[in-house]
């Protein structure tokens, strides 16, 4: 039995892609949290945020995030906030592997100023908001068992040092 694996990281960091990949070449599961919590409310989050808001959303992911935390052999892409709940956070680090995965704030910026279905970054300067936000999380992404530095890595590089980490920790284990 394979340890769950954890992505963490800020919104466009490529939490989803990386982790589609990631389950395929190890052949584990993949769970992406945002995309659960959409099929479970039958809502984009967008329209979750606006119409039930963010402490409706929270509960919904953390209800969706333990259970999918309680399966198996499983890489599981958590929402950007997620790992700023301590329940969340001690499952993932007691449990599973987790890695965040880190991008510096020009890039994420150039990856999310066309994307309407961030509600965190609806309103103001989306750099602005990308700072308040990252200072905020990054002392609990910090507590991941790895960082990965994404920046001037392509994807499959990413990947590559992602599966040798894991590999590696759940051998010595």
């Amino acid at each position: 039995m394979k340890k769950n694996l954890i992505l963490t990281g800020m919104m466009g960091v490529g939490k989803s892609t990386i982790g589609k990949f990631l389950a395929e070449k190890l052949n584990m599961t993949f769970i992406d949290i945002d995309s659960l919590i959409i099929e479970h409310e039958k809502l984009t989050i967008n329209k979750i945020f606006k119409d039930k808001g963010e402490e409706y959303f929270r509960k919904t992911e953390k209800s969706l995030t333990l259970k999918s935390m309680e399966k198996k052999d499983c890489v599981i892409a958590l929402g950007g906030g997620s790992f700023l709940d301590s329940q969340i956070r001690e499952i993932a680090l007691k449990k599973c592997i987790s890695f965040w995965l880190d991008l510096d704030i020009k890039e994420l910026v150039k990856r999310l100023k066309r994307n309407e279905n961030r509600p965190l970054l609806k309103e103001g300067n989306i750099e602005e908001n990308l700072k308040s936000i990252i200072k905020k999380r990054e002392e609990f992404y910090r507590l991941d068992h790895f960082k990965i530095n994404c920046i001037r890595l392509n994807k499959s590089q990413v990947i590559d040092k992602i599966i040798k980490i894991y590999e590696d920790e759940r051998n010595s284990n």
